[in-house]
């Protein structure tokens, strides 16, 4: 049985700041506006635009978002094809809205609208477009002073002229043609905006729509920035507004008009020398110069634009019959003295401020060769890609589905060199290249009466051969106690476990019977019950493939907490390790055998920055997760403090949620987490075989390996734990019962990797595993188009 499709309702602008309005107040009243059936879903409208723009039409937004690539509009399409039919059968929702600004003023031909069109009617019912308008010499105003900030160098004369003409949308289409993305140059933002012609608009995308699908709507800024701005969402959803008051924000903020000519003249500067010198002048400079050029003065009156008003007013009367309640939105300002640009004061001279920026300009600017270079390297990287997926594939759908993939491969590796997700070593203080003097041996502490001290709690399945390292390191750097749970072990993880148990190391339990959707989360919801855990001074859950690297002091969680002796709470960011070259499996420490890691900078795919938390135990969350403590009790609101591996204040963006860290608040230069999720290529064969502690439904195939097999920088500093972590490791194995348990489960483990070279299947991921040579940039392309758990 079918089921029936919502309705959708498409915001579409054209100005960005009441589309980013919109978007604000859907997300505040999502909840009432859910329980009416009424769904706003975060879906990514810069996306959606481009996924229907032409593949040559190149925006100053699609250019900064690495957006550019010819084969971005098919492969987005699928990406949005695939995102419909998984999401749209779990909304619980008869009404979809969404707000893209960008769809009414980017897309402009028939052909980009019937692309759109064609993407959203196979999963919507009736589909309404949305359009919010005012007068047109307000909306230039605003328009121009947005342009100018991004990078304007025309005045508005070319407006002024246009007006005289008799075709706005044709006229200003005319005016294209001059685009200079190295430069910052784009049609978008320095010819004249075509959309400001609203009857040609209602026209061009009725003709697409339908008639009476397209309804112009009064923008009625002052009620969209009050609290009364719900009000402006529900009278274009055609309901009645039970939702409430708002939070009131501010929609636009006028620029003093000799700001503007100050900053046009700098912006003409820059693109002049720009091209003269071929540099290409990074975004935050220009902010910077608009910064320093920002002088006193009144707003350009849209009075003085009478020529523009005047070119629309017959227009705008036929609009009003047809829509009344544009009739105040649509009155004209009184007219002024014609525009001129406005004296920009104070002698101000363009030239000699781009002078004061030359030293700056020239250390921060990359050169327009080395931008090719990196375009030639991106078209290397495309034949690689190419190449990792050939060969016969004589099934149609399966060659179609890995062409699929390759296009999204190909663009997302060009969206991640253009834009601030390129991944780089450059973050922290910390020199991995160097081997620091190696860590001394600290003596086990003496806990208070009834305390625990510092715990681990752990889940394991089939990890024998591992976990000597793993609780030798620990204890060498002050862990005091561990409580480890497994489940469905066949390889001698319990035995080394229970003698551990015997000796008085660490408490182990069994977990065979879980319930729920992991064997991970209901150990973790039965620790709370346990004493060790109960009586913990700090708690952290880790996998027996992640190790704390303390990089402070003497490498102790002791010298740890001295360095953040506020902080309730520690995110410790995973460092990603991969094989390293390494193919067999053998009884050597994994942190000596693997050294090479993931970029410190490298915030895609979202896995690289996952963290783990070591918390104190004050009673402040009521569960613990995979990742983190959960469900914080609202009398610890003001008493929690989260740090990151660096000791900054991280409290704001984690004290109730999240998982990973973020550009702003990642930080390794006092801690990090050591992630071995590959170990040797034989390893990855046996976890791929073994299945996922928290995960279940979820297989281990080649889109792990590329996403974790992280080898393109060099990370040593955990090595100085090594010589006590051998003492330790030596003084555990001198008993036998435990060191033959030990070597029994590195056998089997041994004898699966040889059982499983034997299967086809295996025998072909652990060749195609190896065969894979990507490095930082290109891997970050692939892991996103394989991602599954994005």
């Amino acid at each position: 049985m079918n089921m029936p499709k919502p309705d959708l309702t498409l915001l579409i602008g054209p100005t960005e700041k009441s589309a980013m309005r919109f978007r604000a107040l859907l997300k505040e009243k999502a909840g009432p506006l859910a329980k009416k059936g009424i769904l706003a879903p975060e879906w990514n409208h810069v996306r959606l635009y481009t996924a229907c723009a032409e593949a040559d039409a190149i925006s100053m937004l699609r250019y900064r978002r690495g957006l550019d690539n010819p084969l971005v509009q098919q492969t987005l399409t699928a990406e949005f094809i695939s995102r419909f039919e998984k999401e749209l059968p779990q909304m619980d929702g008869k009404h979809v809205v969404m707000a893209a600004a960008q769809l009414g003023n980017l897309l402009n031909a028939p052909s980009e609208i019937a692309r759109l069109h064609k993407l959203l009617t196979p999963y919507f019912d009736r589909i309404r477009i949305v359009a919010h308008v005012d007068e047109q010499a307000r909306l230039l105003t605003q328009h121009y002073s947005f342009a100018i900030l991004e990078g304007r160098h025309t005045p508005l004369d070319q407006e002024i002229t246009l007006a005289g003409q008799s075709d706005w949308w044709a006229g200003a289409l005319a005016m294209r043609g001059k685009t200079a993305p190295l430069y910052g140059v784009f049609d978008d933002i320095h010819a004249p905006p075509f959309w400001l012609d609203y009857q040609t608009l209602l026209k061009t995308w009725e003709a697409v729509f339908g008639s009476g699908n397209v309804t112009l709507c009064p923008l009625d800024q002052a009620r969209l920035s009050s609290d009364a701005g719900m009000d402006v969402v529900c009278d274009a959803l055609g309901i009645k507004n039970t939702f409430g008051k708002s939070d009131p924000d501010r929609l636009f903020r006028a620029e003093p008009a000799p700001s503007l000519a100050r900053m046009r003249q700098m912006n003409d500067m820059l693109i002049r020398y720009g091209k003269v010198r071929d540099m290409i002048i990074p975004r935050d400079i220009w902010t910077q110069v608009h910064k320093n050029v920002r002088t006193t003065g009144q707003p350009i009156e849209p009075g003085s634009l009478a020529a523009v008003s005047d070119h629309f007013k017959p227009g705008n009367a036929a609009l009003i019959k047809r829509f009344p309640e544009l009739k105040t939105v649509l009155r004209p300002d009184a007219p002024l003295a014609p525009w001129q640009e406005a004296e920009p004061t104070m002698g101000f001279r363009a030239s000699q401020y781009l002078a004061a920026f030359a030293h700056a300009l020239r250390k921060a600017s990359t050169s327009g060769a080395e931008k090719r270079a990196e375009l030639e390297a991106a078209q290397q990287a495309a034949e690689k890609f190419d190449g990792i997926l050939a060969g016969e594939t004589p099934d149609k759908a399966e060659r179609q589905a890995n062409e699929r993939l390759l296009n999204r491969v190909k663009v997302n590796h060009q969206m991640v060199m253009s834009t601030q997700f390129k991944p780089h070593n450059n973050l922290g203080a910390v020199n991995e290249e160097e081997l620091a003097a190696a860590y001394t041996e600290i003596t086990p502490r003496k806990l208070k009466n009834g305390s625990s001290g510092n715990v681990i709690v752990g889940c394991m399945k089939n990890e024998a051969p591992y976990i000597m390292e793993w609780v030798a390191y620990h204890r060498a750097m002050g862990v005091d106690n561990f409580l480890i749970y497994t489940n469905d072990c066949t390889d001698g993880t319990d035995e080394v476990l229970g003698r551990l148990m015997e000796m008085g190391i660490l408490e182990h339990r069994n977990n065979d019977n879980w319930k729920g959707n992991s064997p991970q989360q209901h150990a973790l919801n039965k620790s709370l019950k346990e004493p060790l855990i109960q009586n913990a001074e700090w708690i952290a859950h880790i996998d027996v493939d992640e190790f704390m690297n303390v990089r402070t002091g003497n490498g102790t969680l002791e010298d740890l907490f001295a360095a953040v002796p506020d902080a309730t709470n520690i995110a410790m960011t995973w460092r990603l390790f991969g094989h390293n070259g390494v193919t067999r499996l053998s009884d050597d420490f994994v942190i000596d055998q693997f050294d090479t890691c993931a970029p410190k900078y490298c915030p895609k795919p979202h896995t690289v920055w996952g963290f783990k938390t070591m918390f104190r135990n004050i009673g402040a969350y009521a569960k613990i997760s995979c990742h983190r403590p959960n469900k914080l009790d609202e009398a610890f609101e003001n008493k929690v403090k989260w740090v990151n591996g660096s000791g900054q204040d991280m409290t704001r963006d984690a004290a109730h949620n999240g998982w990973r860290s973020s550009k702003k608040n990642v930080g390794y230069d006092l801690l990090q987490l050591n992630h071995y999720a590959l170990r040797s290529a034989e390893s990855f064969l046996i976890k791929r075989q073994r299945g996922r502690a928290l995960h279940v439904d979820r297989s281990i195939g080649i889109n792990y390996w590329i996403r974790m097999d992280w080898s393109d920088f060099r990370d040593v500093t955990i090595k100085r734990n090594i010589p006590r972590l051998r003492a330790e490791y030596d003084r555990l194995m001198q008993d036998p019962q435990l060191k033959q348990a030990h070597q029994d489960g590195l056998a089997w483990h041994k004898a699966k990797a040889a059982e499983l070279h034997g299967k086809p299947e295996f025998a072909e991921l652990y060749s195609q595993a190896l065969d894979v040579k990507l490095n930082e940039t290109e891997r970050v392309a692939y892991a996103l188009s394989l991602d599954m758990e994005s």
